[in-house]
């Protein structure tokens, strides 16, 4: 989902490789000020945080795995006619000891520098790419980012960011931490809700219940906000809502889950073995380990901060890289 561009305003192509914890994303796209056009999406499982959480250090196959997505990412940018070309690496680069060994290994591959972000300044390109939706952009949002490594919670108003918070709550993460068998137990999907609401209500309520309470002017917060999420694991929910076999970001733009079929996912994930969740319609196959996690996640957020709705943006972090000046060209 696109917009139109005006005459008077200056239309250039870039591209913006994201090395995340689970995944590398390329977009490439047209851009003219706020207004982002995507002309080429393309996504590469890496899995660049396993074993990161035990070890503290990435593991040298994910590191190459990794630098060679990004290396052939970059040759279809320059194939799709992009002028320049923005990499940025999240949370596993930002947590690992070693996070110069990727830089490097990307560096050699493709010739060009690595940005590694902060949370909060993940946090806040979040929040700027979401409100490149018009709609979006006029109403106050407690916006979600649950990646692989971790989790953003913004909340903010009339695209100004009042709050936010990047917490060690993620997909992988929380796979490494809390590996279930094959089919999952029922016992293990218990211990995981506890783990995650006893974590919200540690690390995350009390720092965002007041902004909240602040912002809505009284105890009945979540009601007036609208409850956006983002990233990987909000869409691939999306497409299984809404039995999608391929990423169709006109069809999933705006899509809606009540938290009755949010816990209906948990329940049915959480039911089947990893053979049988690699069938489920919208959900990649090599996602099929860490949705788990992901679906576990949303419904524990949602149920802790009493939020019934949850819509779903196509839109985030790489938005907001491309809106920012470009940091290589490409020749």
């Amino acid at each position: 989902m696109g917009f139109r561009f005006f005459n008077h305003m200056e239309r250039t192509r870039r591209a913006v490789i994201d090395v995340g914890t689970n995944s590398v994303k390329l977009l490439v796209a047209d851009v003219a000020g706020s207004c982002i056009e995507p002309v080429w999406e393309e996504s590469r499982q890496t899995r660049l945080g396993r074993g990161l959480y035990r070890t503290h250090r990435l593991q040298p196959e994910a590191i190459a795995a990794a630098a060679k997505a990004v290396s052939d990412f970059a040759g279809e940018a320059r194939r799709r006619q992009a002028g320049s070309v923005r990499i940025i690496a999240t949370s596993a680069a930002r947590d690992a000891l070693n996070a110069g060994d990727l830089t490097r290994a990307i560096e050699k591959g493709c010739g060009l520098d690595v940005q590694i972000l902060s949370g909060e300044q993940e946090a806040a390109w979040g929040f700027q790419g979401v409100t490149t939706d018009p709609w979006l952009a006029e109403r106050p949002l407690l916006l979600l980012d649950v990646g692989g490594g971790s989790t953003e919670f913004i909340l903010g108003c009339r695209g100004q960011k009042h709050f936010s918070q990047s917490v060690a709550l993620g997909t992988v993460r929380l796979l490494e931490t809390l590996p279930p068998s094959d089919p999952p137990r029922p016992e293990e999907l218990s211990a995981c809700r506890n783990w995650i609401r006893e974590f919200l209500e540690k690390e995350v309520r009390p720092q965002l219940e007041a902004p909240l309470q602040r912002e809505a002017g009284d105890r009945s917060a979540s009601g007036r906000f609208e409850l956006v999420g983002t990233g990987g694991t909000a869409t691939i929910l999306a497409c299984m809502e809404r039995q999608l076999e391929t990423f169709d970001r006109a069809r999933i733009e705006g899509a809606r889950l009540e938290l009755r079929r949010m816990s209906w996912h948990l329940e049915h994930l959480w039911g089947l073995s990893l053979e049988k969740r690699q069938e489920v319609p919208g959900l990649p196959k090599n996602r099929a380990d860490v949705i788990l996690m992901g679906v576990a996640i949303f419904a524990g957020i949602m149920e802790q901060f009493g939020c019934p709705v949850l819509r779903i943006s196509t839109r985030g972090l790489r938005f907001a890289a491309l809106m920012h000046a470009p940091s290589a060209a490409l020749g």
